[in-house]
This record gives structure tokens, sequence and C-alpha cells, in this order.
């Protein structure tokens, strides 16, 4: 059995794919499956695929049903006991596998591991920005510590023991915007997060993705945490946070229905000063100030995504 299974969602993503699929079969270490799940393309995402030879490739086809079916068909298919999944548009250094061998190896007790990622804007690269202060070397951290500006689980960097999904269960399906949000919460309510603060893969902004097209945007259901917010300052926070930025979207977005729910759930004392002023702005104000923020962001200036 491979050490790593790799589990690639695909769906229209031929501009990216062959850099994506360059930096798994560059990785240094080499022991792992691949498993391909193409989520119904219709661009020439297959073409791509085909113009791949390696017996560690595994393809699969299936209708289009998003990105979580597509990742939980992946873990079904998945024989490893550690799985890591990349996004088809984002990419691995070369030793990011060997990083995550390491760290299952040191912390071999844990389940959940994860390294620092940068972020790839039209015109500027730079490194995500993290809530607490990182060493040298990896460390256990609290996934809400550490996640309250950039989330310590990207999903294109990071590794699971598959025992987790079995006890936690996989990404909610009824989810099209933030399903990977809802699956850390539910992992870092039960484990802590092995993080390595080495840059080892690359977040590449794709303005036409899913997550940024209010079409497809569904609210988390953060009902779900209701208890435990209760009692989890953490979890509070963190959980305040997010429908700051969900309330932000749908009033960008004209659904002011969705923004009221998401507005009286946040605590106000949770926020910075400077989101408790912009979550209550009219929308045409925001819009502006966002405008404004991604070319800052685009130009280097600024490191914040607005979020």
């Amino acid at each position: 059995m491979p050490y790593f299974s790799i589990v690639i969602p695909v769906y229209n993503k031929a501009a990216f794919l062959k850099a994506t699929l360059d930096s798994v079969l560059a990785q240094s270490f080499t022991d792992f499956e691949l498993i391909l799940v193409n989520d119904g393309s219709t661009d020439d995402s297959t073409k791509v695929i085909a113009g791949f030879k390696d017996d560690r490739i595994g393809y699969f086809e299936k209708e289009n049903g998003g990105a979580s079916t597509a990742r939980n068909f992946g873990i079904a298919q998945a024989t490893s006991r550690y799985i890591t999944f990349l996004d088809a548009d984002d990419y691995w250094y070369p030793d990011f596998l060997q990083e995550m061998f390491r760290l299952t190896n040191r912390f071999a007790y844990e389940k959940i591991f994860a390294a620092a990622i940068e972020i790839e804007m039209p015109e500027k690269v730079f490194p995500a920005q993290y809530s607490i202060a990182f060493g040298n070397d990896a460390q256990i951290v609290d996934y809400f510590d550490a996640s309250t500006r950039t989330t310590a689980i990207c999903t294109s960097c990071a590794v699971f023991e598959k025992s987790l999904f079995e006890e936690i269960g996989n990404f909610d399906t009824n989810i099209k915007s933030g399903q990977d949000t809802d699956l850390w919460i539910r992992m870092g309510l039960r484990y802590p997060v092995v993080f390595s603060p080495k840059i080892l893969a690359r977040y590449v902004y794709d303005a036409q993705s899913l997550s940024k097209n209010k079409a497809h945007i569904k609210k988390l259901d953060f009902s779900k945490f209701a208890s435990e917010e209760k009692t989890n300052r953490k979890l509070k926070k963190f959980l305040d946070l997010n429908r700051y930025s969900f309330a932000v979207r749908c009033k960008l977005n004209g659904n002011f229905a969705s923004f009221s729910e998401y507005r009286r759930a946040i605590d106000l004392r949770n926020l910075s000063l400077k989101k408790r002023i912009l979550v209550d702005l009219p929308a045409f104000v925001l819009k502006e100030l966002i405008e404004l923020n991604l070319l800052l962001v685009r130009l280097g200036i600024s490191r914040s995504a607005f979020k």
C-alpha cells in the first residue's frame, strides 16, 4: 500500500491542471497513489490528464456533483493510511510530501498535519499571514487559535489520517462554498493540528472558481455547532469571524435576509474595530473598498484578502 493517497478533484481546470500534476509527479517523496476525479468537466481537462502516463495515477470520471462529492469519491478510493487533497489549480513545492512524511512519523499519534502556503494573485505572490507565531519547526496548535487570520488547514496543503473521515464524516455535499471550513471545524473540535511553518504549497487565486461565484454560494450551517460555541470561546470567535465574512458577501450580493441572520449572531467583541465598521457599511461603499483592497493586494501593498 502506498504511504499517501492524493485526491485531486477536477472540474474545468484545463488551464491550470498541467502545472498541478507536474508538481505532484515532481515530489521528492514518491511513495503515493494519485486519484484524479473528473467531476464532469466540459473543457480540455480530460485531454490534459491523458497526457500523463504514470502507474501511480488512478483516473475516475463521474457526473458533475461539486467538489465535495468528488473529494468524497476520492476518499472512498484511497488505499493509504494518509490522505491529502490538492485542488486542480494549486500546486505543491517538491518537498511537500517529504515534509508530511517526516511529520507523520515524528508525531505518530496525531491525525492532522498541515503547512504554510503562499497566495498567487494576478500581479503578486505573498505568504499567507497566520494568527499565531510559529518557530522554525513544526508544532502542535489549536486549530481555532491558529486560524483567526488564515486557516491553518488549507485544503491543498494538509494531510489527514483516513480514520478521521470514518470518525467525523466527509465533506458536506449540501454546502457549495465553505464545505472545507465546515469539515475543519468538525476536526478542530476533536483534534489539534501539527503545523509546519514551511511554505510548501501555492494557492492560485482563480476569479472564476465556484467559491467566488455568488450563484453557487450556499450558507454554512453554523447551527450544527450551536451547542459547542456556547462553551468554547475559541470556536465562538472563529465562527463569528466567518459569519462576518459571509455577512459581507451576502450584503454585496443583495441577500439581505441572510446578511441579517449572520449579523445578529455575531458577538462584536470578537471582531476588530475595522470589521465592526465594515460589516455595517452600505453595500456600495463596501464594493468600492473591496475593489481598492484587491488592487492593493495585487500590487503587494496589502496582504489581506479583505476577509
